[in-house]
This record gives C-alpha cells, structure tokens and sequence, in this order.
C-alpha cells in the first residue's frame, strides 16, 4: 500500500461560471463518465474508471465531476502511488481518466479540475504527483519532465527453443510472486515506482492490456504484460528470476501472436534486458519520451529528502558541519544546515539570484524535478540548461548525481 492519510472529507461543491459546477463523483454519475470517458478517450476507460471508484483503496473520492445540472460535462481522477528514491519512499499521486465534453471545452474546466485534483493529493500527504501526458500540455499546470520512459525495441528474432513455453493469464494469486518479481527488479533502480496493491487488482481486469505468467514447479518464474494481439505486440513490465525464464517470457509472447512484431520495453540493466540483448535491433531512439513529475512544494519534498542527501554528502566523504547546503530555486532559496549528525530541517528564503557566490546551487524551478529524479545530474543539466549551475561543482555533484528509474504506471506510455 502507498503511504497516505486517511480519505479526507469530500471536498464541498464549488460553484462555477455558468451555472456550472465542480463535485465529488457519485455512483449515480457512473453511467454518464463512462460514456464521457469513451467518446473522448478509449472504450476501456469506462471499465478503468468502474475499477477505481468500486475499489476499497480508491473509491468514490477518488473522482471529481463538472455537472450542468445533472450533465457530467468533465471528470478527473487521482490515484494513489509512490515513487522510491534510494531508501526514501515519497507518497505521491497520479492524475488520470480525464476528460472534457467536447460542447463544454475552453471553459477552463480540465485547469479546476486538475487543481481539484492537487488539491486532494496535498489533503493525502502527497509531496509529488507523476503522470503520463499529451505533450507540453500538462505543464501548463505546474508538471515538468523529469523521467525518461524506457524505449521499446523491436525482436528481430525470438529466442531459440524447442518447446512453446506455457504462458497463462495472471490470477489474483498470481499478485504476491508478480510484485516479488518486480521489486527485485526495481532495487535495481535508484528511482522506481511500484504498482500500487490496488493498481495489481485493476491491471488483472482491465482490457488494454494483459499480465501474463511463466511457471516452473508451480512457482511463478516470469511476468510481463502486453498490448493486445494486433500487428504489433508490445511486451512491457518484463521480469524474470534468470535469464533462462526470460527468455522462456519472451519466446512465450511471440508464439501468443505469430506473424505480430513483437517490440518489448528495454529496462536497462535488468536480467531480461541482458537475456534479450542479441535478440532485438537496438534503434536509436527518434524522440525523447519522458514522464511529468510536479512539485507543489520544494521544501517538504527537501526534507523528506534530508536522508538521502546526507548518505550521499558522508558518502561522498565531505565534512560540511556548520556550513549551510544553499539551493535556489532564483525565485526562493532553501537552506539545509548540516549538523556533524545529519541535516536540520530547511529553511525557506526568498529571492537569490547569484546563489553561486555562496557556494550554492542554482536551478531553475521548471527543471527541479529532472535535478532530483533525472538521469542527468547536475553536471549533466549543467551542459545543457543555463539557468542549472553549481557554485561548489564536487559537492553538488555528489548531493545530485544522474539517477536511473524504472515506472510502473497503470498505463503504459506506447
């Protein structure tokens, strides 16, 4: 389970221009956003939608509705997640399923419900939200790149074998032995984020996708999850106990659908990427894909980070007691004091535009969050982002360093 507070009271309605208004979902709504989330999105967002608001560790909460009346005209939901850095686990939240009546766009409705929608997260004990977007458009709401989505890469040839290995459709108690599987995968990872124990239940009944098993003496040796049967087949969330069952994983898949291309997303690092190696063309990426990372509040996200940031300063094997780490945001600053026992809480000040002359980091707020859970670094953004800059280059170097990640979102981004 992710780490929130208990469901927070329902926000009360709000009164919206032209007679419009912003509520919590209902089950009388049902109906209604499962049509809206079909016309405007895909047939199988009416079913996702039933998952969440009927699930326990969701519910009807998790949704909130513009209504004309009693016209569902916009709906957004906020689902529960969390991202691990290092050994710190962050709640967070993930907007998702949302969608506008086409009579009711420019009103300005998707930007209230996204603040709705922040607005709960914050009332969650959230300090991030991550999402999956259409592009630039979310950072009209205060979202930035940050995390690299892994590419997908096409099998030019399927492992050889003589017998098909038998792939099944994963079971509810299939759950523990999948998540086993993944996290083993994720440690490998310096930034991961899991799929919730709610998000396994949705995954199994949903329609856009389907989780698949490999088994060895009725023990669960392989997982992944495909697109459905088509011309092309997508094999993401591949994870398996050696590179023997991998490649059983991958043989499996392409004998599902034979005379599909079969393309799988490469986790670098991973057992299945290097069981997978010589069996897939390895085509420069044409375009970057990235997930959205929001940080509503820097300093609460800096202190939970406290941890972090100071196994890395000891690591790295620099005294600094007495002397303030400085990181300006150039439209605030933020101070972290360093004890000779660990960090003290941050300590937020206002405007700092030359941070370099304290021996302070400089970074501007739309690029905080590739700092902090990127694969660049603050020496890599350095090169490439003039307004990201490091007074004290070694120390800062070593508090952020290029970090890889690995996402389990409910939705896969191809």
């Amino acid at each position: 389970m992710t780490e929130t507070t208990a469901s927070p009271t329902p926000i009360a309605p709000i009164s919206l221009a032209g007679g419009l208004v912003l509520r919590q979902a209902q089950p009388a709504d049902l109906d209604q956003i499962g049509t809206l989330l079909s016309e405007r999105g895909e047939p199988a967002d009416a079913l996702d939608h039933r998952l969440v608001v009927t699930d326990p560790d969701a519910g009807w909460s998790a949704c909130a509705v513009v209504v004309d009346g009693d016209r569902v005209v916009s709906t957004a939901t906020l689902l529960d997640e969390e991202v691990r850095i290092g050994s710190i686990r962050l709640p967070a939240g993930q907007v998702e399923l949302v969608a506008t009546d086409r009579e009711y766009e420019g009103r300005g409705l998707v930007r209230t419900l996204m603040q709705w929608a922040h607005d709960r997260s914050a009332a969650r004990g959230h300090v991030i939200q991550a999402m999956i977007g259409i592009p630039y458009f979310y950072r009209l709401f205060g979202y930035e790149y940050a995390i690299d989505i892994p590419p997908a890469l096409t099998v030019h040839t399927p492992p050889p074998g003589e017998a098909t290995p038998a792939l099944r459709a994963a079971r509810p108690s299939d759950i523990p032995a999948m998540a086993a599987l993944q996290a083993t995968t994720q440690n490998r990872f310096d930034v991961a984020m899991p799929h919730s124990a709610a998000c396994w239940r949705w995954l199994l009944a949903h329609e856009a996708s389907t989780l698949w098993v490999l088994e060895h003496a009725d023990t669960v040796i392989a997982t992944g999850r495909t697109t459905p049967p088509d011309d092309q087949v997508l094999l993401a969330e591949a994870a398996a106990l050696d590179e023997a069952a991998a490649r059983d994983l991958l043989r499996g898949v392409a004998a599902l659908t034979p005379g599909s291309q079969v393309r799988v997303v490469h986790r670098t690092g991973t057992v299945t990427a290097a069981a997978w190696q010589e069996f897939l063309d390895h085509e420069p990426r044409k375009q970057a894909e990235q997930y959205y990372v929001r940080i509503p509040h820097v300093a609460a996200l800096l202190d939970r980070l406290r941890p972090l940031l100071w196994h890395r300063l000891t690591t790295a094997g620099m005294d600094r007691t007495g002397r303030d780490l400085v990181i300006s945001t150039f439209g605030a600053h933020y101070r972290i004091p360093v004890h000779a026992d660990g960090l003290g809480e941050v300590i937020t000040g206002g405007a700092m535009q030359g941070p370099g002359a304290v021996g302070g980091a400089g970074v501007a707020p739309d690029h905080l969050a590739a700092l902090l859970f990127g694969p660049h670094g603050i020496e890599g953004l350095t090169r490439i982002r003039p307004d990201v800059y490091a007074g004290e280059e070694e120390l800062f170097q070593a508090l952020f360093p290029p970090l890889t990640a690995d996402v389990l979102s409910y939705y896969l981004p191809y």
